[in-house]
């Protein structure tokens, strides 16, 4: 790839030269500061402590400060996270002024009210508290997209901002440009919708359906917030993905164009889970799983925020046990002896694992999944195909491009009835599909699951796409490139 003076900041940080990326050793090496302001969320806050540990392993001089709530830092503590924390990696606190993290799903429109109303003052209070330990400003911020009260707080002080996207920058594009799209779904039937793509709207996102990004807008707060959001993330100075640039090519450059400020993928961004105490258990699930012949086991878990209705819940023990394929199935506090009982003896019903181990282990064949970015991502790097399961949100979208554009998995949505229900025979039709080895189609999806994991692992090494980016952008820092003119608004 060749580029002019007038590319896209990123194309120009991915056509560096090793020998120009090398100069990240010859940086100045006085002592920088970046304060990390993750959404209160454990999607969300995990893949910022991921590149929180990037930063900070590749310039040597760097400190980040992450800012959680006290219940945070609990939470952090309690999982084993904490101690696992570079030495300049270091948790700082406000006041839990949200509500918790366990009852936040009965009232998901309030949770997100509160963190856009009543974190921004502890959080800024926080910021001129460092400054004076300091004796000066922090260099950068690094905020959740979903922050968007960030950037200005970051302008008020002459702080530059780093919005960190921690969803497919795919689905950044579609909301990106909510208003190309919207006058093209309203009113007309999701059976309609389901054959149309968005890339006559927004080019790039040809796998996408129109159908997969209407049901947005009957989400009125959530829409209403990334409306807001994608207004502020163009005034931050740039722009951080977990994703990387082999994974969705035509999105990041189409970002790259139509953004005002460079964009860094910095991904695969994910966090090792830490040694929570668990070794007995995770060395029970090692046993069973070393027991099970290589690709036969499909693993299934649909995240730690998805509430599955009791009738879906049935519907897919049942369908696991009817397809007579080996299962591993982390079912949290529904992880009963009745479960274990339906579902037969094929599978084993646990609460908890480490979900990267067990999707590296060379039984698992297969991942039943929510389709929530982490899980992906985890998916990707282990080479692992999905068999989508989306519930909400960018799920819908993260499923599509599974199934469809990287066609490493199968999409069930199209599968659920009237009532919103996928069956028993649709799981179980899906489950024999993937996990069968000897078809051409099983095959061929573990052939582009074997690639992506393999460009997952080229990317962050010296020379790939990401190491560049990363690269790109402590270069810029330290050069004042990334500088924001003090605002008062």
């Amino acid at each position: 790839m060749t580029t002019s003076q007038s590319s896209p900041r990123y194309i120009r940080v991915l056509d560096r030269s090793l020998t120009a990326v090398r100069t990240e050793s010859n940086m100045a090496t006085a002592a920088r500061h970046m304060v990390a302001l993750p959404y209160p969320g454990r999607g969300h806050i995990n893949p910022m402590l991921a590149v929180c540990r990037l930063l900070v392993a590749a310039d040597g001089a760097l400190t980040v400060t992450v800012v959680v709530t006290e219940e945070w830092h609990g939470l952090l503590a309690s999982a084993g996270v904490t101690p696992t924390l570079p030495g300049r990696v270091r948790l700082a606190t406000i006041p839990n002024v949200i509500p918790s993290e366990h009852g936040r799903g009965a009232d998901h429109g309030g949770f997100i009210e509160a963190v856009n109303c009543k974190m921004g003052e502890p959080v800024e209070r926080l910021l001129d508290r460092l400054a004076l330990e300091l004796g000066r400003r922090p260099d950068a911020i690094v905020a959740d997209t979903y922050l968007q009260w960030a950037v200005a707080a970051g302008a008020r002080r002459g702080i530059p901002v780093c919005s960190l996207w921690t969803q497919p920058a795919t689905f950044f594009l579609a909301l990106c440009h909510l208003d190309l799209w919207r006058p093209a779904v309203e009113g007309v039937s999701d059976e309609e919708l389901s054959c149309k793509s968005l890339d006559p709207y927004v080019p790039g996102l040809s796998s996408v359906r129109l159908s997969d990004v209407k049901i947005f807008l009957a989400w009125k707060g959530p829409i209403k917030l990334a409306a807001e959001v994608f207004v502020n993330v163009r005034k931050a100075q740039c722009v951080f993905f977990t994703s990387f640039h082999e994974l969705e090519p035509s999105s990041m450059s189409t970002i790259a164009e139509s953004l005002p400020c460079p964009i860094y993928p910095v991904g695969p961004s994910i966090l090792r889970a830490p040694d929570n105490g668990e070794s007995a258990r995770d060395e029970e699930h090692r046993r069973w799983l070393d027991a099970q012949p290589e690709n036969s086991v499909l693993y299934v878990s649909f995240g730690s925020f998805v509430a599955m209705p009791p009738k879906q819940f049935e519907e897919i023990a049942v369908g696991l046990r009817d397809s007579a394929v080996r299962f591993f199935w982390v079912a949290r506090d529904r992880a009963t002896a009745g479960l274990r009982e339906m579902c037969g003896d094929k599978g084993l019903a646990v609460p908890w694992c480490d979900q990267q181990e067990v999707l590296r282990h060379p039984s698992v064949g297969g991942f039943l999944s929510h389709c929530g970015w982490n899980s992906v991502l985890e998916a990707v790097c282990a080479g692992v195909p999905v068999i989508g399961f989306p519930v909400a949100w960018d799920q819908l979208v993260n499923a599509r491009m599974v199934a469809d554009e990287w066609k490493t998995g199968i999409n069930l949505r199209q599968q659920s009835g009237e009532d919103g229900i996928v069956s028993r025979a649709a799981l179980s039709d899906a489950a024999r599909k993937l996990m069968n080895l000897d078809s051409g189609a099983g095959q061929e999806m573990r052939r582009r699951a074997a690639q992506l994991r393999e460009a997952s692992r080229g990317a962050v090494i010296e020379g790939g796409s990401s190491h560049r980016s990363l690269s790109g952008f402590l270069e810029d820092l330290v050069e004042g490139k990334l500088e924001v003119a003090e605002s008062s608004a």
